[in-house]
């Protein structure tokens, strides 16, 4: 996927958290902000884009989402309860009703024979509802596993939105 499709992911996001009322927030580690710069390439994401967490180091996952350092501990920062506390962590510390986190293993170092290179775990989350999980393993270098994981940060918000249409009460 190329830059224009990310950046019509990205306007497709805007379109249905407006119509729905409602703010996105996103909570990122091996992507270093990418997620946040491609939403706020759209015009106007303002009224959809409430802020974003980039979160590289576990102590910064503590202090600014409130991941638990049990979590940490047992599963490590690479694991979908890390990405889930990540996803509720965003919504708690911001205003905004939906969230998208993304942690993993971009290499090209980093890797073990449990956590992969190109494992990337996310979250997405809608406040007071459901919360979404799921491990990718991806292919490539540094960049396009990292890309490759905004693209499916995206679409897994376009997707949870279009199933679940929710609107701020």
């Amino acid at each position: 996927m190329n830059n224009a499709e990310l950046y019509q992911l990205a306007q497709q996001t805007g379109i249905l958290l407006k119509q729905q009322g409602l703010m996105m927030a996103s909570a990122e580690s091996c992507t270093g902000g990418w997620l946040g710069q491609t939403v706020t390439s759209v015009p106007g994401s303002s009224t959809w884009y409430e802020r974003g967490f980039v979160t590289y180091s576990n102590i910064s996952k503590q202090q600014m989402l409130g991941v638990c350092t049990a979590t940490l501990t047992k599963y490590g920062a690479v694991s979908e309860p890390t990405a889930q506390e990540m996803a509720a962590g965003a919504i708690t510390h911001s205003n905004a009703q939906v969230s998208c986190s993304i942690t993993g293993i971009a290499g090209p170092g980093g890797g073990t024979t449990n956590k992969p290179v190109g494992m990337i775990c996310l979250g997405w989350a809608i406040k007071n509802s459901l919360a979404v999980c799921n491990t990718q393993y991806l292919n490539g270098d540094r960049n396009t596993i990292r890309h490759q994981a905004v693209v499916i940060a995206l679409q897994g918000i376009i997707d949870l939105l279009n199933q679940s249409p929710h609107t701020v009460a």
